[in-house]
């Protein structure tokens, strides 16, 4: 089961690095029931395939109505988490059909210990939407774009950032080129971004290494150059190059912690 401490909860302006940074409680008590159950779901409490308690149950653990239990349960069945069957309970579904783009589930994964295979595949998605957003930018984004987000680079080598505002500051960074693509699809795989940055402040941060956060500046410089040279094959491989920094650097925390 999932230990609540190892994930600061709360709300913020985004969804997920909010969530670590605020420590605002969940204020109602649908929220919480959603939050409680579907960690209990991903940590494996309640494994794929196996029946949820029925909704006494459920209702007397959560110290909740039925009707607020009802509600949270049509909420992680439209996640696509569990299905409810007449006569038989609501079944816990495969992984599969879950929506992991999802911005609890996304959440869910990383308070319960998302582990190496996940993170990675996480960074695949990255280098399929992320790498194609920064060309995209390259040739859709205006000059004011490009100057903002030249801006949010330079900040991000603030020798006086934390381990928390550092990622606050990656997160803007890239969100601003998935908007400056000028795609809106692409923004919406925002989320997928947030839940990577979370790995690596939760895992490690540049902020821990000399030189770390110069480094991170200058690589997402890197990115803005190219695109401030409508080159859009150099921003493609600037944004792979960051991606793939950020996915080694949790990798090699994983070995480290793994090895101890």
């Amino acid at each position: 089961m999932c230990n609540p401490a190892a994930f600061l909860k709360g709300d913020g302006l985004r969804r997920l690095l909010d969530t670590v940074i605020s420590r605002t409680p969940k204020r109602t008590s649908h929220a919480q029931v959603v939050d409680r159950l579907g960690k209990a779901i991903v940590s494996g409490e309640f494994p794929v395939g196996s029946i949820l308690p029925g909704d006494s149950d459920l209702a007397l653990r959560f110290r909740v109505s039925r009707t607020v239990l009802r509600e949270a349960m049509k909420t992680l069945a439209a996640k696509g988490m569990i299905s409810p069957r007449a006569r038989i309970g609501t079944r816990v579904t495969p992984r599969k059909k879950w929506n992991l783009f999802d911005a609890d589930i996304l959440t869910w994964h990383f308070a319960c210990g998302a582990d190496e295979d996940f993170l990675y595949h996480l960074s695949e998605v990255r280098f399929a939407f992320e790498t194609h957003a920064a060309a995209l930018a390259a040739r859709n984004a205006s000059d004011a774009e490009i100057a903002a987000m030249k801006r949010l680079a330079v900040e991000m080598g603030d020798a006086n950032h934390t381990a928390e505002t550092l990622a606050m500051a990656d997160l803007k960074f890239h969100l601003a080129v998935l908007d400056a693509s000028g795609n809106p699809f692409l923004r919406t795989v925002g989320s997928l971004i947030e839940a990577a940055l979370v790995g690596v402040f939760k895992l490690s941060s540049p902020t821990d290494d000399e030189g770390g956060i110069d480094e991170v500046a200058r690589n997402h410089i890197r990115i803005i150059d190219e695109i401030g040279r409508r080159d859009e094959a150099g921003a493609r491989q600037a944004m792979e190059y960051v991606i793939k920094y950020g996915r080694d650097r949790i990798q090699r925390a994983m070995n480290t912690d793994n090895s101890r």
